[in-house]
């Protein structure tokens, strides 16, 4: 399976600071934005990525990830010129997707949860239909909004309803099999001139062949697309890491936990760091790796 990562758009939402550089660059408490998506994949077991961004980002998460083979896996580049919606992922990635089933994660959501791994490996084992993910929220009105059938089943995803039909919100991590890039391609702009992943989820609705997994409360699913959204998130992930003296989406720990990298690498890594306190992780990651030898 292919992991795409939507690091596009203009971020209006969060002028001013975005004039400079884009909403996935900026910092989540100690790391860039966009390190949360990525981990994501990786503990998907997916390492062959593409970033999709605009023509004035592009340079900086190349020089951000270059082409991930320090972290074992492989990162490619594209750009959307204009932002023309999630689902435009799909026909912009056509070529890298090739012939394999695909996970499409938005640039600038965060997924938190103890076995997070666990919920999104056995997604990549997809051979047929698509796979999203539903996280009850208070203010559904915001989002793409599943309505169940009497037995608890999917029925339905209605975008951004005035009258909710569930609590429950369309998350931004996709599962698809490869049918994913003609329904894309097929598909009309929405009023707003997109290519609405909605109309993608329900093309496969229609065909039967879409599957919803509810995160429980343990997960967090944050979205970061305002200032005090983006500063609640910084809030949670400090807390988290302070409290349990571990750090969320550290991608050198996940691709030694995933054996994409040897642990020599991994000491590397530790080193070139090591004046941080990001890198003084890592230097203890390493010694309790020694001594659990």
């Amino acid at each position: 399976m292919k992991g795409i990562i939507l690091a596009g758009g203009k971020g209006t939402r969060l002028y001013p600071v975005t004039l400079s550089t884009c909403k996935q660059l900026l910092p989540v408490f100690d790391k860039p934005l966009i390190y949360y998506p990525l981990a994501v994949l990786m503990q998907a077991s997916i390492r062959d990525v593409l970033i999709i961004t605009t023509p004035e980002d592009l340079p900086r998460f190349q020089a951000l990830f270059k082409d991930g083979s320090h972290l074992g896996i492989s990162i490619r580049y594209d750009v959307q010129k204009e932002p023309r919606g999630i689902a435009d992922a799909f026909v912009i990635g056509a070529e890298f997707i090739g012939k394999d089933s695909v996970c499409l994660i938005l640039g600038d959501n965060i997924f938190y949860g103890h076995n997070i791994a666990d919920v999104v490996r056995p997604c990549t084992d997809l051979k047929e239909g698509g796979i999203v993910f539903g996280y009850e929220v208070s203010d559904p009105q915001r989002y793409g909004v599943i309505a169940f059938d009497d037995d608890g089943r999917i029925k339905d995803i209605i975008e951004k309803p005035k009258d909710p039909p569930s609590s429950y919100a369309v998350t931004g991590l996709y599962f698809y099999d490869n049918s994913v890039i003609d329904i894309a391609k097929a598909l009309k702009p929405s009023k707003r001139g997109e290519y609405e992943i909605t109309d993608v989820n329900v093309a496969y609705l229609q065909k039967r062949q879409l599957n919803v997994r509810l995160l429980d409360r343990g997960f967090a699913w944050l979205d970061t697309g305002t200032h005090d959204a983006l500063q609640k998130a910084s809030s949670y992930v400090q807390t988290i890491q302070e409290r349990q003296g571990i750090k969320i989406a550290c991608l050198e720990e996940i691709a030694y936990q995933q054996g994409f990298i040897p642990f020599e690498q991994l000491e590397r890594l530790a080193q070139k760091a090591s004046i941080s306190e990001y890198g003084h992780y890592l230097q203890k990651l390493c010694l309790k790796t020694v001594f659990a030898h």
